[in-house]
């Protein structure tokens, strides 16, 4: 079963609504919006990072217009600094590809170890709009819905002013 079709059932299980909009890969949020894909709303960027020892790995999403203060956010989050990690622990902890990078990841985390930080600023959003863990696609859905999927896969979920 392919990446897509793996988050399209499990959000269907849950009976969490949402829209998918298919289209060319990309990578940037600047290649989403050249593709118009931001108007459609609140396009998240997704951070995968880890500590200084690389022992604890916290997915990062943010409004996709927001800059990310990497030592801040480690400060909220009572870390000790923050790099970004590998492609390799992308693959190894989500699942995921470089341009694929999505809180929907977390279906693959077995193990449940990546702590996802969301921005307190999604909080109430109606329409979020996230990568079904390949980025050919933009998947919609209410924040509440986001939050409570990657809850659902027993993973941290956190509500920060980031």
């Amino acid at each position: 079963m392919d990446k897509k079709q793996a988050v399209y059932d499990a959000l269907s299980r849950q009976s969490i609504a949402y829209t998918v909009m298919e289209h060319p890969a990309v990578y940037t949020m600047e290649e989403m919006e050249k593709l118009h894909i931001t108007e459609e709303g609140e396009v998240v960027k997704n951070l995968f990072l880890r500590n200084a020892k690389g022992k604890i790995h916290y997915l990062i999403v943010l409004p996709g217009d927001k800059k990310a203060d990497l030592k801040g956010i480690a400060a909220k989050l009572g870390s000790t600094a923050l790099s970004f990690a590998s492609e390799q622990r992308l693959e190894k902890y989500l699942g995921l590809s470089k341009g694929s990078v999505s809180p929907l990841g977390v279906i693959n985390d077995a193990a449940h170890e990546v702590i996802v930080a969301f921005d307190k600023s999604l909080e109430g959003k109606e329409k979020i709009g996230v990568h079904p863990n390949e980025n050919t696609a933009t998947l919609w859905l209410r924040f509440e819905d986001l939050k409570r999927f990657v809850e659902s896969c027993e993973n941290q979920a956190l509500l920060l002013d980031l």
